[in-house]
């Protein structure tokens, strides 16, 4: 394939710090902090950020405030994002590749190439037909951010997909030709992510480090299955202790539903915490270097960067063999995979009941066997190191975005 010359790169995505909650943000800090080693980048985001250095420069959109002012709260998101991607492709674009991250931004990469004449790559970090939950957030908005999808990844130049199962759901879903759909995994930085002996933000809320406890971080959303992790509490020994790290719900029934288990269980045992705001990466660290199990219960995850990031702190992992889990999580080497079989119209798990006591089952096996505990998480560590360094990930990216330009 034909390399072209390479200087500049345009980066549109809606996350980007400090205003970051999930994994697509973290992906894209990294990824142009990386590229900005060997190419010149600019990236254009949701907020109010302004960022000029000599080889990295950011600016944040606000979108059109009378969006919010009126109509179905539901569909305010959706609008929103198309008011940004507007504005991200009025001022001129002199890059030489434009590569968006989620739908939130896609269609900014296909008005950029009709506009400015650049061609654009797109990165799935996941697809809207398999998150069917999205209705109770954005309500009928979920159809329009499910064209803005389908439209963008049917037109793009060259896809990147997080994973293999992504790849293939891609080819699944949509009208792309196999040759334009490319896997280049996430990546971590393993200089950050590694084992502390630090314990302060543990000790802060009050856990005790003599008693074992199962970590949960992410968002309070469907797909990250939550819900499933506290169905099984009553599962597992009465001294195990809970920590989550868990915020930014995507409806108030979410959040009343996590708080309302967490009430109960604390009239009924010890050792169950909830930090609903976000944290500092160091003291998150903490939290992984000292669990006994981390747990993703997720029922849909196109990667999984928080399997890399407790891995990465030797932490062994407990969680769902869906999507590209597998691809990050060895089980039996780095940690326990729980099967789940999905119901593709609701997006939830067949059995519920079961898929809780089988992760029950999984934790308490980790908890239970300490040789196997500690070779977990040696092994996870180590393949952190050997497959997702962001240098590796960013080769492969800039080897792509030469043979398009």
């Amino acid at each position: 394939m034909a390399m072209g010359t390479l200087s500049k790169v345009l980066v549109l995505t809606n996350e980007y710090p400090p205003h970051v909650y999930g994994g697509a943000g973290v992906h894209v800090e990294y990824l142009t902090r990386e590229l900005a080693r060997h190419v010149a980048v600019e990236v254009r985001c949701f907020g109010d950020q302004l960022i000029d250095t000599p080889n990295l420069r950011v600016r944040g959109y606000r979108g059109w405030e009378e969006i919010r002012s009126a109509g179905d709260r539901r569909h305010w998101p959706a609008l929103d994002a198309l008011s940004r991607n507007l504005l991200m492709v009025r001022d001129p674009i002199d890059a030489d590749l434009i590569h968006a991250h989620t739908w939130y931004t896609d269609l900014a990469a296909l008005w950029g190439r009709l506009l400015w004449e650049r061609p654009f790559v797109l990165t799935v970090h996941s697809l809207e037909p398999l998150r069917p939950w999205k209705r109770e957030q954005l309500g009928t908005a979920y159809h329009l951010s499910s064209w803005m999808e389908r439209v963008a990844i049917e037109s793009a130049d060259a896809v990147i997909a997080v994973s293999g199962a992504t790849r293939e759901d891609v080819l699944r879903l949509y009208r792309v030709a196999p040759e334009r759909v490319h896997v280049i995994h996430n990546g971590i930085d393993t200089a950050l992510y590694r084992r502390t002996s630090e314990t302060a933000a543990l000790e802060r809320i009050g856990v005790d480090l003599a008693r074992p406890f199962v970590l949960f971080v992410g968002r309070i959303t469907r797909q990250k299955g939550i819900a499933y992790l506290l169905a099984a509490v009553p599962h597992l020994p009465a001294d195990v202790q809970i920590v989550l790290l868990a915020g930014q719900p995507d409806t108030p029934e979410l959040a009343h539903l996590v708080e309302s288990r967490v009430a109960e269980f604390r009239e009924r045992r010890g050792g169950i915490f909830w930090v609903p705001e976000m944290l500092p990466r160091q003291e998150v660290i903490q939290f992984y270097s000292h669990a006994t199990v981390f747990c993703c219960p997720s029922i849909y995850e196109p990667f999984g960067l928080i399997n890399l990031e407790a891995m990465a702190c030797e932490c062994p992992v407990v969680a769902s063999d869906v999507g590209g889990i597998p691809e990050v999580v060895v089980d039996g080497e780095t940690g326990l995979l729980v099967h789940v079989e999905i119901d593709p119209e609701r997006g939830e798990p067949v059995d519920p009941d079961g898929y809780a006591q089988d992760l029950a089952r999984a934790i308490r096996r980790i908890i239970e066997d300490p040789a196997l505990r500690a070779r977990l998480g040696r092994n996870g560590r180590q393949r952190v190191e050997q497959l997702f360094s962001w240098s590796a990930v960013a080769e492969r990216t800039l080897a792509l975005y030469r043979s398009l330009v």
